[in-house]
């Protein structure tokens, strides 16, 4: 499995960063294309919903004590090093940090940019990136929570790339110091087994 999911994860990537999706200052969204060129999204393709909220609070374990700080933005991780490993992506990479729960199949990203875009904006230009690898991705899950005393949008999708089916869980937040996306993903039979490390994992994120 873990060879498999490895590989899935690599040809992911590959195609997410085929092209990305922005929003301009108008509101609209925008391919961006490697070859540095860009159109207009069909804006029928945007999906608007009322994103309701989860009134739980969410708060970081005593055990994640080691703490991630982006050089990019002010958000924060807080991690359980005896149970996590990291590693510090290269400088032209979108994610800052890549992490895998040590001996198994549950990985993350720390996705940080400079840039501010409304979180909801953000979520959505998410997903439609991550259809990008994986065109039947779709969302199961997303609300909003308060994580830390910081308002952020919980989503959850789910799809499948080369026979695989996977699901991204993650916190998608945004100030005037930038835009982060805080994300674990695994085997979709496998989220179930890694629930209390996919919810510790996450709650580590904050704001100072």
């Amino acid at each position: 499995m873990k060879i498999g999911l490895a590989l899935i994860v690599c040809l992911f990537s590959m195609a997410l960063h085929a092209s990305q999706r922005a929003v301009t200052d108008e509101g609209d969204i925008v391919i961006l294309n490697d070859d540095g060129t860009w159109h207009f999204d069909d804006p029928t393709t945007v999906e608007t919903e009322e994103i309701p909220t989860n009134e739980q609070p969410f708060v970081k374990p005593d055990k994640s004590s080691f703490k991630l700080k982006s050089t990019r933005n002010n958000s924060e991780v807080w991690l359980d090093a005896k149970k996590w490993t990291f590693e510090k992506s290269k400088s032209n990479d979108a994610a800052e940090y890549s992490f895998v729960l040590k001996g198994k199949d549950l990985y993350g990203m720390f996705i940080t940019e400079q840039i501010e875009i409304g979180m909801e904006s953000l979520a959505q230009i998410a997903l439609e990136n991550a259809r990008a690898g994986a065109p039947n991705m779709r969302v199961t899950e997303k609300e909003y929570r308060n994580v830390n005393g910081v308002s952020v949008i919980y989503m959850e999708m789910e799809g499948t790339l080369q026979g695989t089916s996977f699901t991204y869980l993650g916190y998608y937040y945004s100030n005037e110091t930038g835009t982060t996306q805080f994300i674990t993903y695994t085997g979709t039979s496998l989220v179930k087994k890694y629930k209390s490390e996919i919810e510790d994992f996450l709650n580590g994120f904050s704001i100072p």
